[in-house]
């Protein structure tokens, strides 16, 4: 019998004939990196490469590392192999990671996601024999309202809030939540305040995007220069000390897991609002319809739920382990932010 031409070891996902890694979770000779999350980028290999936007994030993540950039649809050849990046939508510089090899061709997403938000380069479906995908809301239950709306919904609590004369904290992960939910606040109701792990990663990421004005939360920073302005602020920053300075203020986080009842009164936020840098149901039903795969491999999320289904549709599909765990594990690590704040 063949071997795959990707597998799963103990490191991560492994192409044996080109000796590279895909998104390795332990140290390995050479890894082709996704995207700039830190369940994805991790430190310590010896080479990286990866979409040059995303070059500059993880740089700024894991210090002078060896990294090699690559564009979008660009072909590079690692014994006899071929591998090229696409774009997977997730967050800016995220790609999609396409291996051929004889005639087969896989293909790993990464995390991904359809809507275009307007920050990282839309998804494009990559023709496949083999298709490895997330699965981290892979639920009928999970269906997401375009973000337009979302982000009406946003800015109205915003401006309800500075009626009531309270300072407005809204929690995203620090790299790709916090740009997406920076990219549509409506600097008419006011200004728009940052802790400093979203306000560093931001300065990385604004030559390359146009994104609003915004002022970095300092030791200086008054509670009357925060009321009835926004902050947006990593998860983690939520019931530290750093907090404190905003009384009174109203507190809310903008997660695909605002969709379940309860999430909000678990995460102790005053508000939820549904937004995802995930495919929801429906989506990663199109996006595996659109690679033309008959092979599906689901990991982190409902694998066991979304690969029964596939096999209900004829698909040839099956679950992998991995470290992965999606949308609760893209937060900065407690040091970064500690650090930035």
């Amino acid at each position: 019998m063949t071997k795959p031409l990707l597998v799963f070891n103990k490191n991560g996902i492994f192409c044996e004939q080109a000796n590279v890694y895909l998104d390795p979770w332990y140290p390995v000779d050479r890894a082709i990196i996704s995207h700039g999350h830190a369940d994805h980028s991790r430190y310590g290999h010896r080479k990286y490469i990866t979409h040059h936007t995303n070059v500059l994030i993880i740089k700024h993540r894991l210090g002078p590392i060896n990294v090699t950039g690559k564009a979008y649809n660009e072909t590079f050849v690692i014994n006899n192999v071929k591998f090229s990046l696409h774009p997977a939508g997730h967050i800016i510089g995220s790609s999609q990671i396409r291996v051929e090899y004889r005639g087969e061709v896989w293909v790993f997403t990464g995390d991904y996601k359809l809507e275009d938000d307007g920050v990282a380069v839309p998804f494009e479906a990559v023709k496949c024999h083999s298709f490895i995908t997330e699965c981290t809301f892979g639920l009928p239950a999970f269906k997401w309202t375009l973000q337009s709306k979302v982000f009406e919904d946003i800015n109205h609590w915003w401006a309800t809030n500075k009626e009531d004369n309270q300072t407005s904290v809204l929690f995203g992960y620090s790299l790709g939540k916090a740009q997406r939910l920076l990219k549509y606040l409506n600097t008419d109701i006011g200004k728009i305040y940052t802790h400093g792990a979203i306000e560093n990663m931001t300065e990385v990421i604004r030559p390359m995007v146009d994104f609003p004005e915004t002022t970095r939360i300092t030791k200086e920073t008054t509670k009357k220069d925060l009321l009835g302005n926004i902050v947006l602020a990593p998860p983690s920053a939520h019931g530290s000390t750093w907090i404190r300075k905003m009384v009174p203020y109203v507190t809310a986080s903008a997660s695909g897991w605002m969709a379940f009842r309860g999430a909000r009164r678990r995460r102790a936020v005053d508000k939820g609002f549904v937004l995802s840098d995930h495919c929801d149901w429906q989506e990663l039903l199109t996006a595996i319809e659109a690679t033309g795969a008959e092979k599906i491999i689901c990991t982190h999320g409902y694998t066991e739920i979304f690969s029964r289904y596939l096999r209900e549709q004829g698909y040839d599909a099956r679950t992998e382990s991995t470290q992965f765990e999606g949308e609760s594990s893209e937060s900065e690590t407690k040091e970064e932010v500690d650090k930035a704040s």
